[in-house]
């Protein structure tokens, strides 16, 4: 579905990113058609996604790439790393390889990415609880160990799905708001429309203290 530019407030651009078969593009195509993938095949290079979500009262579009897992094309998939400012790492419960190779991934995309991006831990395939290798309170230190927000999901049955996306938009968000994150900066991975740009810039401290200063002079005069 195409969206004008002035149906969002803010645009952000998101990574899924983990090892090969964790099902990241399941939970690209859950959050995008509400469906689970039967016939997901391995990703070759990346696919592209966008979704409008409402954070707050604000309307926030993500663009999101779905990177490829595999090694051989990992070289490949660290170009879309730049300028992103939210990322899903992903692994599988139920594959403790999967699990162990997160710390690279994550050293990967701090290194490569924004150097505010909001990064959201996925426990991916919940559903297989059965045959679970990772217990929920192993990654949970984990995610605190290394400042990352931490959910199980599942793309089958589509569990905290959409809270993944949404959470993580809702942190970028807020330290917008809090002024923690300069949407202006070079490869933030942010933009705005150009009415959010209007009053950023009108309640920037450099406006701020101009405005102080024509107001000293009026009263001198």
């Amino acid at each position: 579905m195409t969206q004008s530019s002035e149906s969002f407030d803010y645009l952000f651009k998101f990574l899924i990113i983990g090892s090969a078969s964790t099902g990241k593009s399941c939970i690209l195509h859950q959050f995008l058609e509400n469906k689970f993938k039967n016939d997901s095949t391995h990703t070759i290079g990346a696919e592209f996604g966008s979704k409008v979500l409402t954070v707050g009262q604000k309307n926030v579009k993500l663009q999101i790439w779905d990177t490829a897992g595999q090694e051989r094309f990992r070289s490949v998939t660290r170009s879309y790393y730049r300028g992103a400012s939210g990322a899903l790492l992903v692994y599988d419960i139920s594959n403790r390889e999967s699990y162990n190779a997160i710390t690279n991934w994550l050293s990967d995309v701090r290194t490569l990415a924004s150097p505010n991006i909001v990064i959201i831990l996925c426990g991916n395939k919940k559903d297989l609880e059965e045959q679970r290798q990772v217990t929920f309170l192993e990654a949970s230190r984990f995610a605190q160990e290394h400042d990352l927000m931490f959910l199980e999901t599942s793309a089958l049955t589509n569990e905290n799905i959409t809270e993944s996306f949404h959470q993580c938009a809702r942190i970028i968000l807020t330290k917008i708001e809090s002024g923690s994150i300069d949407p202006f900066r070079m490869y933030s991975g942010i933009q705005c429309n150009r009415t959010v740009a209007a009053q950023q810039n009108e309640n920037s401290p450099n406006n701020i203290s101009r405005k102080s200063l024509r107001n000293c002079a009026s009263c001198q005069t």
